[in-house]
């Protein structure tokens, strides 16, 4: 498995293994059974996992997970295992929240997942309006500096935001953002920033919540309600980026392209993700091992030139997404904010 330095002593692989499909909501999770899917995970190289303090159930696991990793493979093998949270106030607490709020989410995270120094927080602001968010980023930088964190990154920010927290001198290493061949949302003024900074991009919705798969080539388009709200969520992606029909016309070049590979559609749309400047990883969303040797074989997919063009020829007849980074999901009125939660601590969720 590839690996890059996403900070000093931070080396991560450029597959993240994604917590938020084990979190509740998403159907029952043997708690032993999860556990021995992150050990393998782990011990095929993929050794990067990504969580939240609003994803139920998901930090103790993982804690349980370090602790059970250790036990079988020593504090050595543990030492490689890098595991990025969130610290994702509720909407609700964004006008009143104090620093001794923030610490003691932050101390929570550290119980849950048995550490004693968080590797990476990941820092989400529902509401720009609320106009709060350097304070709080500044207390999780003293919060840094007091031992409790290593390194700080964002989530969803846009391009303005985080420009306002890097002048403010917080040292933010990474963003958390959605990116996908359909959502280049990121390109359009954060990549440039993020280089500047020496920001890297950790990159989720790259398989667009299951919508690039065989499954969905051919089919109809979904007209009803869907499964989850992880494929509406993608599936009003794909209304933005130009329809159904234009996104059947990438699927096959996926397909053709992932047959002549021996792979499959979700891991040729994230290796070309990976290719993307100022990509660090791409965070896959697995439930269980059984895609795993997929996983692991994704960074190492030789896409040539012709597949590329091939890509971009499809892509060159696409509307862009509009706006900054998660612009659209920002508009709680609108059809992509409502199917946002927004107060995920309140609700235990």
């Amino acid at each position: 498995m590839q690996t890059v330095d996403l900070a000093p002593g931070h080396r991560i692989s450029r597959v993240i293994k994604g917590g938020w499909q084990l979190a509740g909501g998403h159907g029952p999770v043997d708690r032993a059974e999860g556990i021995a899917d992150m050990i393998a995970f782990a011990d095929a190289g993929i050794t990067t996992f990504d969580c939240a303090d609003i994803y139920t159930g998901v930090e103790a696991m993982i804690g349980a997970f370090r602790a059970e990793y250790a036990r079988q493979r020593g504090a050595d093998a543990l030492a490689a295992i890098k595991v990025h949270t969130k610290f994702v106030p509720d909407l609700g607490a964004l006008a009143t929240i104090t620093k001794a709020d923030v610490a003691r989410a932050i101390d929570t995270s550290l119980t849950r997942l048995g550490m004693e120094r968080l590797d990476l927080v990941q820092f989400h602001w529902w509401d720009y309006e609320v106009d709060r968010l350097v304070d709080v980023a500044g207390w999780l930088t003293e919060l840094r500096a007091e031992g409790k964190i290593a390194n700080i990154g964002g989530t969803n920010f846009d391009s303005t935001q985080l420009q306002r927290l890097i002048a403010a001198g917080v040292p933010i290493v990474s963003m958390q953002v959605q990116y996908s061949l359909l959502d280049d949302r990121p390109a359009h003024a954060m990549t440039a920033i993020a280089k500047a900074a020496g920001v890297q991009l950790l990159c989720y919705g790259s398989v667009g919540g299951g919508l690039y798969s065989e499954r969905w080539l051919g089919a109809a388009e979904p007209m009803g309600a869907m499964e989850n709200r992880s494929l509406v969520k993608y599936k009003l992606i794909v209304d933005e980026f130009g329809g159904w029909d234009l996104f059947q016309d990438l699927l096959a070049v996926l397909d053709r392209i992932a047959k002549r590979l021996g792979s499959d559609i979700a891991s040729v749309a994230s290796r070309a993700v990976l290719e993307r400047p100022c990509v660090a990883a791409v965070i896959v969303g697995a439930r269980n091992r059984s895609h795993l040797a997929r996983n692991l074989a994704l960074p190492d997919l030789a896409l040539t030139q012709a597949d590329f063009a091939e890509i971009g020829a499809v892509l060159a007849r696409a509307t862009p997404v509009p706006g900054d980074v998660y612009t659209l999901e920002r508009d709680r009125n609108g059809r992509h904010g409502s199917v946002m939660k927004y107060n995920l601590n309140k609700e235990g969720h």
